[in-house]
């Protein structure tokens, strides 16, 4: 066949106008399996809006067009507020109409943090950086219930599912969001070396001063502050308004220009005696802190798993729909060990991500629960951010040079996609959590070891993994220095024990054969001989 030069031909059709949810069967069964079933005609119609044409456009929009920062107006006053592009507000107003900063405190029946976490990885895969200032809010809630009376006057406006962005004393507006502000520039997760102020004023008040190296989302209504208060760290409340009506003594100094989730303003603030109510007791800012931050590390794995997944469609997509040398890259051997590879750790992320959220569910009525979430979120967190990262890289080399250009998603997630692995504490942080639970709490090891017997006698590999990691945890010698080994190992080991029963035998024993038993490579596309590649990949390949 003669074609012109000038045609344009051998490329694939744009991947939009589907249903995010009804195209990836891992999500559809872990919504299932997990307990959140009640959810599914909900999941299934957002996601629906999330794979429209105008829907992922407003992603792209909102990281072309960036928050900008006005210190002052025109006349020389301090206003410091942060405007956006309307694509951004629809991305929050999506959000939030759809309970993802909410639903599990408005609704709480088994299985809400389950929908909830799959309505989560359905919003973020349109965008990363609404996520921030939904998942704060949502996380936002089990630390202002350690102080009834903020409670009670800040959940009613933050529980509503509704997005008013004006800049108003929150008494004005039908619904607010949360912030934090924690890290400063000399010490970073270390938090006990902040230098912020907080001197009483009375009644609960207190004047905050100093500064933050990072405060996340300044256009909040309030955010959640540690500063050193007389009896030691301790957590505030901090509004943007003051109870009479004036701006508080917030100063933004500057939005961070990132690397990625650039949609989503970070800022560099200052606190010039800034009103703000306490939370608990003096001296318990860390632990009055904890929860908000445990509930936006679970956000952080959902948020991976959710851009690992978009990565995945993209690239499986593109590949069916391109040829080279004479065939599809679909059908090309090679291929197809990268695209099965990059389809397991997909399904793998998901499934323990949605595991992590039903221990959510569970852990108010469960003590054995409780542990499994306390040690659990952190495996997960520190995983799933890790393996997003790569596995969008490679997902990215798939698609070649389209993917390496700005009109492409994949190079927006390529962007986006390491700041999980930072957000709420990087990987050291996390794998140092995992080791004080299991030297502190035994019932951590035990919920743990509960989870994975569940999936004894299922594989070999995993049944011989299981079997050689259980003395690893019990080395005493040089234990901090193999913490970040420890805590892979125990990821893979939940991950291939949900895959091992729950998921098709071809991902199951192709998860356990490549990650357990040494028979893979140290990069994906790796798999060793009798894998069934088709079957993987189209379990997992959106068809339009």
């Amino acid at each position: 066949m003669n074609r012109s030069p000038y045609e344009v031909f051998n490329q694939p059709p744009v991947l939009e106008n589907y249903n995010l949810f009804e195209q990836d069967v891992a999500l559809r069964e872990a919504l299932y399996r997990e307990g959140g079933g009640w959810g599914e005609a909900q999941a299934r119609e957002f996601g629906a809006i999330c794979g429209r044409a105008e829907t992922l456009r407003l992603g792209d929009l909102a990281n072309r067009y960036t928050p900008t920062l006005r210190t002052h107006d025109r006349f020389g006053h301090r206003i410091d507020e942060v405007d956006f592009h309307p694509a951004w507000h629809e991305l929050m107003r999506l959000g939030l109409e759809a309970g993802t900063h909410s639903l599990p405190w408005t609704y709480p029946q088994p299985g809400a943090h389950v929908v909830r976490a799959v309505l989560v990885m359905l919003r973020h895969q349109i965008e990363e950086g609404a996520s921030c200032p939904i998942t704060m809010t949502f996380a936002a809630v089990p630390a202002l219930r350690l102080q009834p009376d903020l409670a009670a006057e800040w959940e009613p406006r933050l529980l509503k599912n509704d997005y008013d962005p004006r800049f108003v004393p929150a008494v004005q507006k039908r619904a607010v969001l949360f912030g934090m502000a924690m890290t400063e520039r000399q010490g970073g997760s270390d938090v006990r070396a902040n230098t912020t102020r907080a001197e009483p004023l009375g009644g609960g008040a207190y004047a905050l001063t100093g500064h933050k190296w990072f405060c996340s989302a300044p256009m909040c209504d309030a955010f959640l502050v540690l500063a050193q208060a007389p009896r030691g760290l301790s957590c505030f409340l901090l509004p943007r308004w003051t109870p009479d009506g004036a701006r508080n003594a917030f100063h933004i100094l500057r939005l961070k220009d990132k690397v990625g989730n650039r949609s989503n303003a970070s800022s560099e603030v200052e606190f010039h005696g800034a009103w703000a109510r306490l939370i608990g007791e003096e001296g318990r800012g860390v632990a009055n802190i904890m929860e908000m931050v445990r509930h936006t590390r679970l956000d952080c794995a959902l948020g991976s798993a959710a851009t690992l997944r978009r990565a995945v469609a993209e690239a499986t997509h593109h590949a069916a729909h391109r040829s080279a040398f004479g065939k599809r890259l679909l059908d090309q051997p090679l291929m197809q060990n990268v695209l099965a590879d990059l389809c397991l750790e997909s399904e793998a992320a998901t499934a323990l991500a949605l595991r992590l959220a039903r221990s959510f569910d569970e852990a108010p009525h469960s003590a054995e629960a409780r542990a499994f979430s306390r040690i659990a979120v952190a495996i997960g967190k520190y995983w799933i951010t890790k393996r997003a990262v790569a596995g969008v890289a490679e997902a990215l080399e798939c698609t070649g040079g389209n993917g390496f250009v700005e009109e492409s998603p994949l190079a927006r997630l390529y962007r986006d996609v390491p700041v999980n692995a930072i957000w709420e504490g990087s990987g050291n942080i996390q794998c140092l959590d995992v080791l004080r639970a299991l030297r502190k709490e035994p019932a951590a090891l035990e919920a743990l070891g509960a989870e994975l017997d569940l999936a004894r006698g299922g594989n070999t590999h995993l049944d011989r993994f299981i079997a050689r990691l259980e003395p690893e945890l019990l080395k005493a010698n040089d234990v901090e220095a193999r913490a970040r080994r420890m805590v892979e190992q125990l990821a893979l080991a939940l991950q291939a024990a949900l895959l091992v029963r729950h998921a098709p035998s071809a991902v199951a024993d192709a998860f356990c054969a490549s990650r357990l038993s040494g028979e893979g490579g140290l990069l994906f596309g790796a798999l060793p001989t009798g894998v069934d590649f088709n079957a993987i990949i189209e379990r997992a390949r959106p068809k339009l």
